[in-house]
């Protein structure tokens, strides 16, 4: 199996299993395959051809499953909008593709239809409502190379413009097949689809889940309470949910009501995660917890945080900060951490170092920006810009991303540490640490925090909170305490818009006003889409 649109077909489950369960509706393996057949005819007829962009702006849905397997049998390159974005940004996307096609639903129109008065460069818009349910006729499959683009995802980045990350067929496929053994994904299985399908969190899994023959749970928006029902009823075993949602997740007032006995297996990815949430997760969710780590470029996964041969059996505290690490690498990636000379760093678990990546699931560029390209890779290493340290058993720990380290008074200081503190104080639902400029030391600590619900945050005590379990330049000396805090379309923290609000003088920039330790709750939370 060497293609994605071959995925599907190469499938050796019944016709009569159940394929998918989306919002009360469940249709069997051969349904499925006869409705990828019908859009992808569908799709061939409208004139989309090879190698063209196809673009979907669609909230989670049954439809955006099949349009990702019927792209890529007639062989066009599906382009996945992150449906957060406004107007303005879809455009210049679109514009960037030259994609022709823009499929949108009832969910997403008005937004489509403000998109295309902006880009004139798509031809046509086409609602899920009118795609084919059904056909008896075989799709003919476009014979792909393994190294043809199939999907073209524009980072939503944490800053910076977008870029777009052209996946090969040979990228998806490996990915698929090696997180099916890394992971045991089988027959058995039915994973949730939470995190957005328009983001690589989840995206690979259409495909992994269904070369694996398993069950695809389809939940259309995220809800705490709303999932814990759907993992009940739905007999959910295995999802991927970012940081912030497990976080909501194990916090649900209503969580000891469920019966979550069907989950085997939480994935956490996107972002770093607190070890006192990871410790939360296992507690109440009472199934096993792997951390994942990887980006768009590499497909997405580069490390898992399942000890596997390495540690097969430990003591159940060093277990849990195992699984709280970053992880090893990923099956089909090498992975090094690098010093700024380019010379891998000490396995001593302490030096800090960029890591790198090669193997077949890291892209081979990103669409038509060569010098992004170029920038990108160091001799055939891509270059993450991500900062950890490795031990002797070859597992990695981000501890920052190079553009977040903060750097006071000539001491490093890692957003992930201080945050890993306060998330453990019982006030906090959720915290983004980040340094804006200060005359004296350079940089300042700054954190933002949001309260769990009904609870009232005293900065004073979470300073002395912190005093007592980190060194001094690491505490923050500054607080906003908001009511959500700034995302990317894909759920991470927008630590750069919380930074623009700080002028270079160490002041709120325009007329925002610093209330330092004195803020309190109250306020209009800032706008992170």
């Amino acid at each position: 199996m060497d293609t994605v649109g071959e995925i599907l077909r190469g499938s050796e489950r019944p016709a009569d299993s159940l394929a998918v369960i989306c919002e009360g509706t469940e249709i069997d393996h051969h349904s499925l395959i006869s409705r990828v057949d019908a859009v992808a005819l569908y799709l061939a007829d409208l004139g989309v051809a090879p190698g063209e962009r196809l673009a979907i702006l669609d909230r989670n849905s049954l439809e955006y499953l099949v349009v990702y397997h019927a792209a890529a049998v007639i062989g066009a390159v599906l382009q996945p909008l992150n449906r957060h974005l406004v107007p303005r940004e879809l455009a210049a996307i679109l514009r960037h593709s030259g994609a022709r096609w823009l499929i949108e639903s009832s969910a997403t129109r008005q937004r489509a239809q403000d998109t295309l008065a902006l880009d004139h460069s798509v031809e046509a818009s086409i609602a899920t409502e009118t795609l084919p349910l059904e056909t008896t006729e075989r799709a003919p499959l476009h014979p792909a190379s393994p190294d043809e683009i199939v999907h073209l995802y524009y980072t939503s980045g944490t800053s910076g413009v977008p870029k777009a990350v052209g996946l090969t067929h040979r990228n998806v496929v490996s990915h698929a097949h090696a997180a099916i053994d890394a992971l045991d994904i089988g027959v058995a299985d039915r994973w949730g689809h939470i995190a957005p399908m328009f983001h690589l969190a989840d995206a690979w899994a259409c495909f992994g889940v269904a070369a694996a023959g398993g069950t695809h749970v389809i939940v259309e928006r995220f809800e705490p309470g709303e999932l814990l029902a759907r993992i009940e009823r739905d007999g959910i075993t295995v999802t991927n949910l970012i940081p912030t949602m497990l976080n909501l997740l194990v916090k649900e007032p209503t969580i000891g009501e469920h019966d979550l006995s069907s989950l085997r297996l939480m994935l956490s990815g996107g972002a770093p995660i607190a070890p006192e949430v990871v410790r939360q997760v296992v507690a109440t969710l009472g199934c096993e917890y792997v951390q994942s780590y990887g980006l768009t470029e590499t497909s997405p996964y580069l490390t898992l945080s399942r000890p596997g041969g390495q540690n097969p059996i430990v003591p159940a505290d060093e277990d849990l900060r195992m699984r709280s690490r970053t992880g090893w690498s990923f099956p089909t990636v090498e992975l090094r951490v690098v010093d700024d000379d380019g010379v891998d760093v000490s396995t001593d678990d302490r030096q800090v170092g960029e890591i790198l990546a090669r193997g077949a699931t890291v892209f081979p560029g990103y669409w038509q920006q060569p010098e992004e390209t170029e920038e990108a890779f160091d001799d055939g290493w891509f270059r993450t810009g991500d900062l950890a340290t490795i031990d002797a058993t070859g597992s990695v720990n981000i501890v920052d991303r190079r553009k977040d380290v903060i750097i006071s008074g000539g001491e490093n200081v890692w957003s992930t540490e201080v945050e890993a503190v306060l998330h453990e104080h019982p006030a906090v639902l959720e915290c983004a640490v980040y340094g804006v400029p200060d005359e004296r030391w350079g940089e300042a600590v700054r954190a933002a925090l949001v309260a769990m619900e009904g609870v009232e945050i005293d900065t004073d005590l979470i300073e002395e909170y912190c005093r007592v379990r980190l060194a001094g330049f690491k505490v923050p000396h500054g607080w906003d305490l908001l009511e959500a805090l700034p995302r990317t379309g894909s759920g991470k923290i927008r630590k750069a818009t919380l930074r623009e609000r700080w002028g270079a003088g160490g002041a709120p920039a325009e007329d925002e006003e610093d209330t330092g330790r004195d803020r309190r709750s109250g306020h209009k939370p800032l706008d992170g889409e």
